[in-house]
């Protein structure tokens, strides 16, 4: 047994960790009015956080499936780092613009940045049923 299984074992569940946590972190969220700027700050800095541990645990997995020769899942954790980053690039800075009409009161904003949230978790869920899929896949010969 290479030992590259053990680091891939350690990020899967890093990643599973992370991914249901903030998934799960973010659901209550949505009951916030949104009606203050500290919501919406909070919020983008939970998913900025989010995208952030979610790049470096999919990085690692990625990593770590490639040295064990699971290709197929090193490249579905890539996706998954690439995704991280992309959403922080996105979402993030829309949260941002979208926080600050909020505070300027601009009509619809906080619709708007409820959309951008339930998305946000929307791709969360995603993510986490992809790892789930990819963990159940580790049972399987290479």
């Amino acid at each position: 047994m290479p030992f590259a299984i053990y680091p891939a074992f350690f990020f899967t569940v890093v990643l599973l960790v992370t991914t249901a946590y903030f998934l799960l972190g973010g659901l209550p969220l949505l009951v916030l009015k949104h009606d203050i700027p500290l919501d919406a700050r909070f919020i983008r800095s939970f998913f900025n956080l989010y995208y952030k541990a979610a790049f470096w645990a999919s990085l690692g997995a990625a990593i770590s499936f490639g040295l064990w020769g699971r290709m197929v899942l090193a490249l579905g954790a890539t996706a998954l780092a690439g995704v991280a980053v992309l959403l922080r690039r996105q979402l993030v800075p829309a949260m941002q613009q979208l926080g600050s009409e909020i505070e300027a009161n601009a009509e619809g904003a906080i619709q708007r940045f409820r959309k951008v949230h339930g998305t946000a978790l929307l791709v969360n869920l995603g993510q986490l049923a992809l790892v789930v899929w990819g963990t159940v896949q580790l049972s399987r010969p290479a």
